[in-house]
């Protein structure tokens, strides 16, 4: 009698045991985020153009870099503002241009190579830059002297981090999109750059008379965005198909 109870015992953990490690029904697994579209080649478009300005441009001023000797020696020749940067036939420089809608669910991997930014000369180096979320933006103080590198985001993370000697690097990432957060140095008050954060590689910025290309795009509509330190931020609607390239402008005016 004895034996019986404990085969009994000994069939129900059993029947237990398999159940656990799936002997019994298995719910089905929980499905996997649905992975955005990779871009083809074969079809990609791009979307090309030119940023101009209207009116009485303001002409770039020099710098006034005042108590600390290694910038006047560092910088050499006299630097001049940035804020307006237009060529003769007003094509605007510095502006950021980046799509800011119509990619839908289409996820892009963060570069692993490193966007930087500069500060040689006791200047910030490029003026205005972009970087994709979660790609390393590497801060560079080129110069023999202290710099402290202020971000001052409204979405993101702020730091603000002294560099005190040469050669020093600082990297960070950011994790949402903005455009555009701006880099101050405390110590050096004329010193300031602008870094466009977005969640692809789509965006550019205008150089060369205004100019911009955002290539290898996947056929669609698209809201296309330019933006300027001083003027502010414009947008328009773009529509290419497979294997299209679109010219834009965009019109800035100074008043």
């Amino acid at each position: 009698m004895r034996a019986s109870r404990i085969w009994l015992v000994v069939a129900a953990m059993a029947v237990g045991s398999a159940a656990a490690c799936g002997g019994g029904p298995e719910a089905p697994p929980a499905a996997a985020p649905a992975a955005g579209a990779a871009v083809d080649p074969a079809t990609a478009a791009t979307i090309t153009g030119r940023v101009i300005v209207e009116g009485t441009v303001p002409r770039p001023e020099p710098l006034v870099m005042e108590g600390d000797p290694v910038c006047t020696t560092a910088a050499g020749a006299a630097l001049m503002t940035e804020y307006f940067v237009a060529g003769p036939d007003n094509g605007l420089e510095n502006v950021f241009v980046s799509v800011k809608s119509g990619l839908g669910t289409r996820t892009f991997p963060a570069p692993a190579a490193p966007v930087v930014l500069d500060q040689r000369g006791c200047h910030y180096t490029p003026h205005v830059l972009g970087v994709q979320v979660g790609q390393p933006l590497e801060i560079l103080n080129s110069d023999d002297t202290l710099h402290n590198v202020h971000a001052a985001p409204k979405v993101n993370e702020e730091f603000n981090i002294g560099q005190p000697m040469k050669g020093m690097k600082t990297t960070r990432t950011f994790t949402a999109r903005e455009v555009a957060i701006l880099f101050k140095c405390d110590v050096h008050g004329w010193m300031n750059a602008y870094v466009g954060v977005v969640e692809h590689p789509f965006f550019a910025v205008t150089a060369g008379g205004g100019r911009f290309s955002l290539k290898t795009l996947p056929p669609g509509t698209y809201e296309i965005e330019a933006w300027h330190e001083k003027l502010g931020t414009q947008t328009q609607t773009v529509t290419v198909g497979e294997k299209e390239t679109k010219d834009i402008r965009f019109t800035f005016k100074v008043s």
